[in-house]
């Protein structure tokens, strides 16, 4: 079920009614009603993996009840929390990554192995990882006993289930604990206008976008050298498309945490802003970033060994996360081309501690990361090597430098001068109008406030990082309850409603 989708909105609907007539009488039977509606929400793509996440919840709580006793009794926990993981671990591996292994034996040592066709289940990075950073947060100390009725609250929320946030059970449990039903109307208000934004985000930009992306990405994975124009045009389109997809799925996913009550935590702020990666990373899936240093960062050794092995740990924890989001390679060179940006962004930083703050030095350093990340997204889009490679020849203009005509007549000057050659049309992209989505599209980014900004007066999420500014109540543009503002939502509404009929699932569903 899509958030993006008329069947959704009426899920939503009968939600919301139960979940507020019943929360009213007994806070239980609230919480009851939203797991069953979590539970109906995920079972609506695939009834038998229902049985899947129920019994990894399951066999999650009642070995974090073990682990908890054996450390109450002063007993070692290691034993049961390494099983712990490794089942975790084991789970993902079977689904996610036993097909990929398998053509990785096959390819390197011809041993001809059956792949297996194995369907990804929804959401079980998500769930998984949660309940890992569980596991081993009771092994420290560091959970409270709690009900099952909360705990599996807390893995099925269905706002979070399928593309996260990755929550921790300090933000969340408590939240659950306590009545949610009070302030109905201004939650739901709030709520409604987060959501209404994300919508457009995903059917207003992200939707329009992405056919300029797929027509590039799926003529390079059948062979054709893009040109200069037509390589930019969908490395470009990408960009905007992964942002505006993930930033609308994590509003909506805010926006209805906000309906029932709930705050979730930070997952995205305006990373195409950032002036270097670390700064990217600390905007881009923000709580995915926090799991992979708190859980396996730290794990490995972090900071505490030196620098040689502090750069070994970040660069395997960015290999592990590109894994992370897909089982292929070019998964794996992402992240292992952001593990060396961080690298060389953290050596920058020890061999000059004094940067500049001129408008150069900043408008530099932003270009050079954006550029960078762009660069990444390339692997991360292209379905292997090869196509990645004609995608790359083609940026760097080997693949030839091409016009059309009516795109070179938009241009202030004569391209033919630095060797461009003009044709009537290109063979991928007949016009320049992919532009006239980009441009705008790099300049919302980079310009515009995002929605969390927008709707800062009202602290509309958990920030443990700290990155959104402090609330100042005098910006004329800050969402308040105020008619030309419920005018404007309203409009958006309706265009993104209209828009409803395309199916296109979110990106970060597939992973």
């Amino acid at each position: 079920m899509l958030f993006n989708s008329h069947v959704f909105l009426a899920f939503l609907l009968v939600t919301l009614v139960g979940f507020q007539f019943l929360s009213k009488r007994h806070v239980e039977a609230g919480k009851t009603w939203l797991v069953a509606a979590s539970l109906f929400f995920y079972g609506w793509w695939k009834l038998s993996y229902l049985a899947l996440l129920l019994g990894s919840v399951c066999g999650n709580f009642l070995l974090a009840g073990f682990i908890s006793r054996a450390r109450d009794d002063g007993k070692s926990t290691t034993s049961l929390l390494s099983f712990g993981v490794a089942a975790n671990l084991g789970l993902i591996g079977y689904f996610k990554y036993a097909g990929f292994f398998t053509e990785t034996a096959n390819a390197l040592a011809a041993t001809g192995l059956p792949v297996p066709q194995i369907v990804l289940p929804l959401a079980i990075s998500f769930f998984t990882f949660q309940q890992i950073a569980y596991l081993v947060d009771t092994a420290r100390g560091e959970t409270e006993k709690g009900k099952f009725l909360d705990y599996l609250l807390f893995v099925t929320f269905f706002p979070q289930l399928i593309a996260g946030p990755i929550v921790h059970h300090k933000e969340m449990l408590p939240q659950f604990a306590k009545p949610q039903s009070a302030n109905f109307s201004r939650n739901l208000s709030i709520g409604a206008t987060i959501f209404i934004l994300g919508l457009f985000k995903k059917v207003g930009i992200a939707d329009e976008i992405a056919p300029y992306a797929d027509v590039v990405f799926d003529a390079a994975a059948n062979g054709y050298a893009p040109t200069l124009f037509e390589a930019w045009t969908g490395a470009l389109a990408y960009t905007l498309q992964i942002y505006f997809d993930f930033s609308g799925y994590s509003d909506m996913a805010i926006g209805l945490g906000w309906m029932f009550g709930i705050r979730l935590p930070l997952n995205f702020f305006s990373p195409y802003k950032a002036r270097n990666i670390i700064d990217f990373w600390r905007r881009w899936h923000i709580t995915l970033s926090r799991f992979l240093r708190d859980y396996l960062y730290i794990s490995l050794g972090g900071n505490r060994y030196g620098v040689p092995r502090r750069f070994v740990n970040l660069f395997l924890t960015m290999l592990l996360g590109g894994l992370w989001h897909g089982a292929g390679w070019t998964f794996v060179m992402w992240g292992g081309l952001h593990g060396f940006y961080l690298i060389v962004n953290h050596g920058w930083r020890a061999l000059i501690p004094q940067r500049s703050t001129s408008w150069l030095s900043v408008s530099l350093s932003w270009l050079v990361t954006f550029i960078a990340v762009v660069v990444a997204w390339v692997f991360f889009r292209a379905v292997d090597f090869p196509s990645a490679m004609l995608v790359f020849n083609g940026m760097w203009g080997g693949n030839g430098v091409t016009f059309s005509h009516e795109f070179a007549g938009a241009l202030p000057f004569d391209p033919t001068v630095f060797g461009a050659q003009l044709v009537s049309q290109l063979p991928l992209l007949a016009s320049s109008r992919p532009l006239l989505l980009i441009v705008p599209g790099i300049v919302i980014c980079l310009a515009l406030p995002n929605t969390i900004e927008f709707m800062r007066r009202y602290r509309p999420v958990l920030d443990p990082t700290h990155v959104v500014p402090s609330v100042r109540h005098r910006q004329w543009w800050a969402w308040r309850p105020a008619l030309h503002w419920s005018a404007i939502i309203a409009v958006i509404g309706i265009y993104a409603a209209l828009n409803l009929a395309r199916v296109s699932p979110f990106l970060y569903f597939q992973f």
